[in-house]
């Protein structure tokens, strides 16, 4: 059986050409995310900005009644965008509300905002059992978002650190600007589109940080490869021989899990479409990153074809002057 190959072994594309007009595209991006987090902010979930969340089981039934609990519950006057989705077996619904502002330090109105969402669900479905209602109070969720913007900071921190110790420092510099490039273009999407964020876009953007992580040291292992192998070699040049000699890995890759991706993207449950959208805008941005953002990075960091020549100190200099002048 013939491999299927979708890019040639020897492709000899110049990436680093354009490394310069992308760069700055790309520094506008950002800004431009940050600028939408700034002035639209994110839209908080349960989690992290407060709110109940019922679990419920309809005895009897195959299914949990999804579109008719979200209809029902949507028409409540106390309610606004409560997420319906299964939990459990397909019989079994977890539902959360946020709190409206006029709920803060008033316990009575979450419960009673409990009551009227068991009653419309008791209305049509008597059997339905309640297993359980859980409050996100402010102070948790506050402590959520905090606990949550640490994770990503101390994940980011110590990928920069393994890549320095792996490599040299230019490298962990170059990739922690490819991450902090991804993920400010994730959290610029979600403050655009306003989709709900919750901890399972923290696991997402976790997600997006470990792709682009791995994609960058692929690329950056060549690289020194190359470095090693070619020393007069002007290091563009070898930036590019690098990118082109992992393009079939990187191409392979990516489409893999895009196929993946997109028919949970068009075809999935609203329930994880912002998961599936954040993954996917990542597998885009992490590739592109690697390619124009880490790479580049080095050129202006300068890193040469001495970058991984171990230094000779004086010592052992001096040891070898020594011995070249008894063999003479």
């Amino acid at each position: 059986m013939k491999l299927l190959k979708l890019v040639p072994d020897d492709t000899n594309i110049k990436f680093l050409r354009w490394a310069t007009p992308f760069y700055i595209f790309s520094c506008l991006i950002i800004a431009a995310s940050w600028f939408l987090v700034w002035q639209n902010g994110l839209n908080y979930g349960v989690d992290f900005a407060g709110g109940q969340e019922i679990r419920a089981t309809f005895v009897g039934e195959a299914q949990a009644p999804i579109s008719e609990l979200r209809q029902n519950v949507s028409q409540l006057e106390t309610v606004s965008d409560p997420v319906i989705q299964r939990f459990g077996e397909d019989n079994q619904v977890s539902i959360r509300v946020k709190l409206p502002p006029e709920a803060e330090g008033n316990p009575e109105f979450a419960n009673q905002m409990t009551e009227q969402i068991t009653e419309v669900m008791r209305e049509n479905h008597p059997d339905v059992r309640i297993d359980g209602v859980d409050s996100v109070s402010g102070k948790v969720s506050g402590e959520f978002r905090n606990d949550a913007v640490l994770a990503l900071i101390a994940a980011m921190v110590a990928v920069a650190l393994y890549i320095w110790v792996r490599f040299e420092w230019q490298f962990g510099v170059g990739a922690l600007f490819a991450l902090f490039h991804d993920v400010s273009l994730a959290l610029g999407m979600f403050a655009l589109f306003q989709l709900e964020f919750s901890l399972q876009i923290i696991a997402a953007i976790l997600a997006i940080i470990g792709y682009s992580l791995n994609d960058t040291i692929v690329v950056y292992d060549r690289i020194r490869e190359n470095l090693k192998k070619y020393r007069k070699m002007p290091l563009p040049e070898l930036l590019d021989l690098s990118v082109n000699e992992t393009l079939a890995r990187t191409v392979m890759t990516s489409l893999t899990l895009a196929l993946a991706l997109i028919p949970l993207l068009i075809f999935g449950p609203e329930s994880l479409f912002g998961l599936t959208a954040a993954i996917f805008l990542g597998l885009v941005v992490g590739t592109y990153s690697s390619v124009y953002m880490a790479a580049p990075m080095l050129i202006w960091m300068g890193v040469n074809s001495d970058s991984f020549i171990p230094q000779e100190s004086v010592a052992d200099k001096q040891e070898r002057i020594a011995r070249e002048a008894n063999r003479i």
